[in-house]
């Protein structure tokens, strides 16, 4: 189950596009010595959407809050974590510098 906001997208759709490709690319799940990218676990888009709502106050607050809000299913649904868990903390970092030109 991923929550998204929908709330006044300050990206044009290419942008986001683009956003959303470069964190589907990046930005990885760490299990044991597995990386996941969201791209391939489907959450880039979710990401971006959620980073783009608060971009507008830096890439390191678009960032936290963005990864904060992603909620993962586990287990088959039974469990559900904030991707900010799930993923190492260099690649948070990542994210920022990923996010720090579509600051505006």
């Amino acid at each position: 189950m991923i929550h998204t906001k929908e709330l006044f997208m300050t990206l044009d759709p290419a942008e986001m596009r683009e956003l959303q490709i470069s964190i589907g690319d990046r930005i990885y799940i760490q299990v044991a010595n597995w990386h996941l990218y969201l791209g391939d676990a489907g959450l880039a888009e979710a990401l971006a959407m959620e980073c783009n709502a608060n971009l507008d106050q830096g890439p390191n607050v678009a960032a936290r809050k963005g990864l904060e809000a992603v909620q993962v299913a586990l287990g088959g649904g039974n469990t559900h974590m904030p991707l900010a868990r799930l993923i190492p903390p260099g690649q948070l970092f990542d994210l920022e510098e990923i996010l720090g030109p579509y600051c505006r």
